[in-house]
Order: C-alpha cells, then structure tokens, then sequence
C-alpha cells in the first residue's frame, strides 16, 4: 500500500479487483452508443434552452457564441484526460477514483466531496427549472397548474419532486433500462435544438451581431463588488458585465451547458469494453453538443438585438424561446417549451446516475457507509440511489434554485484541474499500465487544460469562491471525523502494521 495516513493511495490494480466482488458488482451491459447517449442527454438541457439567451442579454452580448467556443476549448483539454484515465482505471467514481490511485485518500476524498456537490446540487437545481417548464407545457393544454406553492419562508415544488422520484425508481430498476429511455428523449430535443435552429435562420438579422462584444456596462448600486467576477476584482475592473470581462465571465458561465460529458466516466464499469467506449463515449458527445450550442448561440442573438434578452426588471429571465416569441413565431416557442422539458428529464437522470456512482465508490472504498455499496438483484446500486433521490428530492422541492449554476460550475473545474494533473503523474508513476487511449502531447495538452480550467474558475463571482471554500471546509471536517477511521485502505494499513494505526 504505497504511503500512509492522508496519503496512502489505492492501486488501480486493486481498484479493479474490487469491482469483481459480489456484493458491490455492477453489471456491464452499457456500449459505446449508450456512452454517447448518456453524455449528449445530459449535457443539452438547460444551457441550450436558458442559459444561451440569458447570457448573451446579462453578460457577453452577442460573443456568447464565443463564449461557448471558450469553455468548449478547456472542456475538450479536460476530456481527453477524462478518456485516459477511464480507459485506465475503468471504475466507478470517475474522478474520485482517479485521484485515489494518484494523489492519495485525502484528495481523494476532497474531489469525492466536490462531486457530490457537482451533481446533487446540479441535479437539484435543473429539476427545478424542468418543473418551471412543465407549468408552461401543462398551460399549453389549457391546465393553469402552478408546480410550487409557498408555505411561508419555505416553498413546495412538487414537480422537480415528481421528476427526481420517478427518475431514481428507473435507475434503481436497471442502467440499461435508464439508457433506452434516455436515447428516446434525446432524440426528441436534439430534433428540437435543430428545429430552433432552421426556423430561428430565417430570422437573423446581422445588425443585431454589432457590437459583437458590447462596451462593459458601469457598475451600479445593484451589482456589489462580490458579485463580480473574482477575476475582474483583481485587475480592478468595475464591472464583469459585457466587455471582455463580461466575455470571459459569460465563458465561465455556460461552462454550466457543458457540465456532464464527465458523468460517461463514472459509467466505466458498467461498460462492455470501456478501453474503447469509454474515450469515443466522452470526446464524441462533447463534439456533437458544442456545434449544437455554438449554432444556437449565434441563431437566438441574430434573431433579436442582445438588449431584448436582458434580464427583465421584474426578475424573468429570457430563454430560447423568447427570441421566438418576439417575432410573434408562438408555435415555435411551445415546441421548444415542450422540447426544454424532454431535455431536462434526461439531464436530471444522468446527473442522479453520476452522484449515485461517485457515492456508490466511496462506500465501497469505506469512505461512506458501507452498506450503500451493496448492489441489488439487478446489479445496481440501489440504496445508494434511493438515498441520492431522497437528498435532491428535499433540496429541489422545499429551497430555491438560485445561484446554484455558479457553485456547479466551480466544483466540476477543481475536478478537472486534478483529473489533468493525475494524467502526468499517473504517467510518471505508472508508465507500465495498459491504457486503451492515451492523451495526445501529454505534458502539453494536461498542463493546458489545467490553465483554462483554472482561468475559467477565476471569471466566477467571489460570493461563489466563499461558498465553495466553506462547502469544502465541511468535507474535510466528516472526513477527519468518518471518512480516515473507517477507510478499507486504512483498515488493511493497520493490520499490515500488527494493527497500529499509521499516518
């Protein structure tokens, strides 16, 4: 067991030994086009029909589209380290394992920590917005529903918990069940997504792209320092809104439309031959979903001049449909609420599927209890899944969904940045193991994805610093009070050393 105490890492030999033990098996019966799917379903949902439209009139204009460009670029660097290590160490957890077998238990448990965040709060956060599209669609056939009521301080969302129940019953029943389902809506919003942009074409007046990258809007009263981009606080920029501070801020900010394609690495170990699924799954998908939303992008601020996509003063938001709407194209707009809410059934899914595999690890690993890494008849891990539905269930039902995206956004960059730093040092440390797919230019293109993660994470506000700094304070404290006393790994350390504790 190379190291001890915080340090002590995990063989990505004994890694895969563990996935053959009996009770905590996963059944392998997901291929490369399940891959595909799962990553394209869960990555086009609410950045493609909200966060294009209300990007572009808030913070960036119309260089939103370049904005997609930028985040695709450090999101591509990032997946290419994602498919080496999946085609390495093709087991659950994705980076939580990857960072187990190369920077010990401790970060191990950080980035296992941070993922819970990513997906359970991701989760949370867009089950509230498919419940805001479900209160328009039930409208369009004449059912004025509201999906939320207010008790007070507290509010009842009953459709984001409609939604995440249904959907952790499926995942609980079967992956490959989960994945079926999956490509059937995915093939309904990708219909859609090209839908907008065909009829959206006819509509594009090339006015409405000049000034491409607006001049920065003054600070107001209404947007404190702390609501800027960190970023923008240090070179002493007023504001973060349009400009080149507001392009970089609205790169940082639909990184959020990206989140996802790293959910296909938690998959592995329910992969037939993940040396090979694995890496078309992760770059493959990450392919089709940018040129989708580079297209939507430049579609929705050719349509109508980025100032009629800003926030309005009463707090609602504009989405792709608002474009429509303003043209008076009504049937379009109903297609696409219809559409928005068949895109976010899937990313909810998918989320649930990725938090419940990363929890589903760190049980295993002793890190969490135990008994949530038991598997059920049908080779999932069911426990686990109902806990994950039953923690997004509450938090998407009975709280507010603002500022979540931010949080997100800064969770699944750490994620990243330690992903591509493992792939140098898995390489150093590891040069002898198999790898299916190996990342071109490596130290280059690691170091490079390290850059632009980093840099992106620095275009996020100083509010979401201090929120994701004391989110991570928590973790280390349930580590140092849980997780390092009932470490399987520790465990092991102990009775190799005539049962003294190391470390």
């Amino acid at each position: 067991m190379p190291g001890t105490g915080l340090w002590r890492t995990k063989s990505v030999e004994q890694s895969i030994l563990d996935t053959d033990e009996p009770d905590t098996k996963l059944r392998k019966n997901l291929g490369t086009w399940d891959l595909i799917v799962f990553g394209v379903s869960v990555v086009i949902g609410a950045g493609i029909f909200t966060l294009a439209a209300r990007t572009a009139g808030d913070v960036s204009g119309p260089s939103v589209s370049l904005a997609f460009v930028l985040s695709a670029i450090a999101c591509g660097l990032a997946a290419l380290c994602y498919a080496e290590f999946a085609s390495t160490v093709p087991v659950a957890g994705s980076a939580y394992t990857y960072s187990y077998a190369t920077f010990g238990e401790f970060i191990a448990w950080i980035i296992g920590w941070d993922l819970i965040l990513e997906f359970a709060v991701a989760a949370a956060a867009v089950s509230k917005g498919w419940s805001v599209y479900l209160q328009e669609v039930l409208a369009l056939i004449g059912l004025n529903v509201p999906t939320v009521f207010e008790f007070g301080a507290l509010q009842f969302d009953w459709g984001a918990l409609l939604l995440v129940a249904v959907l952790s019953t499926l995942l609980a029943v079967g992956t490959k069940l989960s994945a079926r389902v999956s490509l059937v809506i995915t093939i309904i919003k990708v219909a859609v997504v090209l839908l907008v942009i065909v009829v959206g074409l006819a509509y594009i007046n090339a006015a409405n792209y000049t000034p491409f990258i607006p001049p920065a809007q003054a600070a107001t009263e209404d947007s404190p320092a702390i609501e800027q981009s960190l970023l923008s606080l240090i070179l002493g920029g007023e504001t973060s809104n349009y400009g080149l501070f507001g392009l970089l801020a609205g790169a940082s900010l639909v990184f959020f439309a990206f989140i996802g394609f790293d959910i296909v690495a938690t998959t592995a170990e329910e992969t037939k031959n993940p040396q090979k699924s694995a890496p078309r799954g992760i770059i493959g998908s990450l392919v089709i979903v940018t040129v989708l939303y580079v297209a939507v992008a430049l579609v929705v601020t050719g349509m109508v001049p980025y100032t009629d996509l800003a926030t309005a003063e009463d707090g609602t938001r504009s989405t792709l449909a608002t474009a429509f709407a303003i043209h008076g194209v009504t049937w379009a707009a109903a297609i696409i609420s219809v559409g928005a809410l068949a895109g976010l059934t899937t990313v909810v899914m998918v989320l649930l599927l990725g938090q419940t595999r990363v929890l589903f690890a760190m049980s295993r690993d002793g890190l969490m209890p135990g008994a949530l890494a038991k598997t059920s008849s049908k080779g999932t891990p069911a426990r686990a899944t109902i806990l994950v539905g039953i923690v997004v269930v509450l938090a998407a039902a009975f709280f507010p969904a603002d500022k979540l995206e931010e949080m997100v956004n800064v969770g699944t960059l750490f994620a990243f940045v330690l992903v591509s730093l493992g792939v140098i040092v898995l390489r150093r440390t590891r040069p002898d193991l198999p790898r299916g797919f190996k990342a071109p230019l490596v130290p280059l293109v690691p170091i490079l994805a390290i850059i632009a993660c980093l840099w992106l994470m620095l275009n996020l506000t100083a509010l979401t610093w201090i929120r994701f700094v004391v989110w991570m304070i928590a973790g280390v404290v349930i580590y140092f009070l849980y997780g390092r006393s009932h470490s399987r790994l520790g465990k092991q350390g102990d009775v190799a050393n005539g049962g003294q504790v190391t470390g």
